[in-house]
Formats: structure tokens, sequence, C-alpha cells
């Protein structure tokens, strides 16, 4: 799937939007590429960026946006899932062994 089309693939409830193009001073024409959703819940509008474009010399490229806070719920989840495994793996049989046995006692020698 195309950048574009997956700019574009978004729910009904939300829009994407086009900034105006920056032209720095090297000639690169850059256009940045958000998204604004409306929460209906609590009457609040959220933006979040989606990337940019980048025309340079003719050639357009893609960029997309790093969403920091999806990363680090991800690791959150992925230690948390880590944690549980371990814990389970180790109450259903420790590590340790087994130290159960049988004690004989010989009297009258």
């Amino acid at each position: 799937m195309r950048p574009l089309d997956l700019a574009l693939s978004a729910p009904w409830h939300s829009t994407v939007t086009f900034g105006e193009p920056h032209v720095t001073p090297d000639g690169t024409t850059v256009i940045t590429v958000s998204r604004a959703r409306a929460d209906s819940g609590h009457g609040e509008d959220t933006t979040s960026a989606l990337g940019l474009y980048t025309i340079h010399d003719g050639a357009v490229t893609w960029t997309p946006a790093m969403d920091v806070e999806r990363i680090a719920l991800i690791g959150a989840a992925t230690g948390f899932v880590a944690a549980l495994l371990g814990t389970l793996a180790v109450v259903r049989r420790p590590p340790w062994p087994a130290l159960t046995g049988t004690i004989t006692v010989v009297r009258g020698r």
C-alpha cells in the first residue's frame, strides 16, 4: 500500500490534513501530513502526526512519524507478559531441585 493510500484510508470520523508546503534554503519542499479525529465523548478534537512528504530534485520521499507513546506501550506490555510467563514457570515448577524424600532411622546398632 502506498503512503498516500495509507493516509487516506482513515476511518470515517477522521480527516487527513496536508500542511502548507515549506521550502528550505537548499530547495527541498516539506509537506506535513496529520490526522484530525473528532472525539464525540469528551468534545475534544485530537490531532496526530502521520509523517511528511519531502520533495528534493523531483524525487518524492515519505517519512512516517514515530508514535513514541505506542512504542513505550508495546515495550511495557512485552515486559509484563515476560514477567507473567516467568512467574508462572517458577510457580508451576521451581528451578531448584525437589527436596522431598524419606529419612530412615536405624536404631540399636
